[in-house]
């Protein structure tokens, strides 16, 4: 059963595309970031790193979960922008969901609203795009 596991796994996670990992990781942390300062102000961030972190948290977790196993990270994630950015658009529905669930859960405050939802889902979408499609312009 391992070796099916890590075939899997092998072919979802490629070590050329990891440069993508932190992009992706900057692109939604950017975009969380943005949204705790326009509600809670840019002191926030140095008042109450911790909340500020545990912001960020269950859609880097949703993140990390979901990504891999949509293959946002193979070997065809590397290969171009038009390969790279259809994948991560893919992977951001259930990783932004984990995340919703996450929020939603006693583990974490903030809860969850549908306009919330809507907000982060088209928000991370549009980091994570840009995110890569810059990656490629600029580094590629």
């Amino acid at each position: 059963m391992a070796s099916t596991e890590e075939s899997f796994l092998a072919r979802r996670i490629d070590a050329e595309a990891f440069p993508l990992a932190a992009v992706d990781v900057l692109a939604l942390s950017a975009v969380l970031t943005i949204g705790v300062v326009n509600h809670h102000g840019v002191d926030y961030l140095s008042t109450a790193p911790v909340e500020w972190l545990l912001t960020l948290v269950p859609f880097l977790v949703g993140w990390a979960v979901a990504a891999p196993l949509v293959g946002a990270y193979s070997a065809g994630a590397a290969e171009s922008a038009k390969a790279a950015i259809p994948l991560a658009i893919r992977a951001w529905i259930p990783g932004a969901a984990v995340g919703f669930v996450l929020r939603a859960s006693p583990l974490f405050s903030g809860g969850f609203q549908l306009s919330f939802g809507i907000v982060m889902l088209l928000t991370g979408g549009v980091a994570l795009v840009a995110g890569r499609w810059l990656f490629f312009t600029l580094l590629r």
